[in-house]
C-alpha cells in the first residue's frame, strides 16, 4: 500500500507534531527549521507543541570545480565545521578555503538579515533541540546541522522530518539524540513524491512565518 501523500507543507508539520506530542507544553523546548523547505513544517510544529520557533542556516561549503562534495559547514551562531580528509585529498590550499568559506558567509549573513530582522539566534545551551526540515534524501544538511548544533551544549538534538530515506534516517541515529522520521517510503526516491504541493518555499513565506513563530511576536 503506498503512503498517504501530505497536501503540501503545512499539512506535513501538522501530522509530524503528532509524533512529537509529548514534547509539547515544555519551557526547554526550541524548535529549529532549515529553511527554506523547513520552515512551513516547523512553524506548525512550533504551534502544536507551543515552543518557540527560530531559523537554523547550514551552508555547506563546496570543493572548488566540485561544489556539490562538502568539505567542510558553516552555520548560524558562527560555527565552523571543516571535513579535513577532504580537504587533504584534494589539497586545497587555505586561500581557497578562506575564498569558499568568505562567500557562503555572505549569504549566510544576507539570510539571516533578512529572515530574522536582527534577532540573535535563540539560547540552545542546556535545552531541548528539534532541528525541522521537509525531508531527508542524502541528509548531507542534516548532519552539518546537528554537528553545529550540538557546538550549543544543548541537551538534547532531536531530528524531526515528515519523509526520509529509511537508509538517512537509520544513519542519522548515530548523530542525533533521536531521529523521528514520520514516514519512511521503502520506495523512496525524492522528498517530494510524498507531496502534492512541493513548490518551492519563498524567502518572503520564511521571513513571515519566522515573524509571525518568533518568541517574541504572538502566534498568528
Amino acid at each position: 500500500m503506498a503512503p498517504v501523500r501530505y497536501r503540501d507543507r503545512r499539512d506535513a508539520g501538522r501530522a509530524l507534531a503528532v509524533a512529537l506530542r509529548s514534547l509539547a507544553n515544555r519551557r526547554d523546548v526550541v524548535v529549529l527549521a532549515l529553511p527554506r523547505g523547513g520552515v512551513p513544517v516547523g512553524y506548525e510544529v512550533a504551534g502544536a507543541l507551543e515552543a518557540p520557533l527560530d531559523v537554523f542556516l547550514v551552508r555547506k561549503l563546496g570543493v572548488p570545480g566540485y561544489s556539490e562534495l562538502a568539505m567542510g559547514a558553516i552555520a548560524s551562531g558562527g560555527t565552523r565545521i571543516l571535513n579535513h580528509d577532504v580537504i587533504s585529498s584534494f589539497a586545497i590550499s587555505d586561500a581557497a578555503l578562506a575564498a569558499v568559506e568568505q562567500k557562503e558567509q555572505l549569504e549566510l549573513e544576507r539570510r539571516e538579515r533578512h529572515y530574522r530582522d536582527g534577532r540573535p539566534l535563540t539560547a540552545l545551551a542546556g535545552r531541548t533541540v528539534i532541528l525541522v526540515d521537509d525531508g531527508l534524501a542524502t541528509g548531507a544538511t542534516m548532519r552539518a546541522a546537528v554537528a553545529a548544533v550540538k557546538t550549543h551544549s544543548p541537551a538534547e538534538v532531536i531530528v524531526a522530518v515528515p519523509v526520509g530515506s529509511p537508509e538517512t534516517c537509520r544513519e542519522l541515529e548515530a548523530t542525533a539524540d533521536r531521529v523521528i522520521c514520520a514516514r519512511r517510503p521503502h520506495d523512496f526516491s525524492a522528498v517530494g513524491q510524498l507531496y502534492d504541493d512541493f513548490r518551492q518555499t519563498t524567502d518572503a513565506e520564511v521571513h513571515d512565518l519566522l515573524a509571525r513563530g518568533s518568541p517574541a511576536a504572538p502566534r498568528g
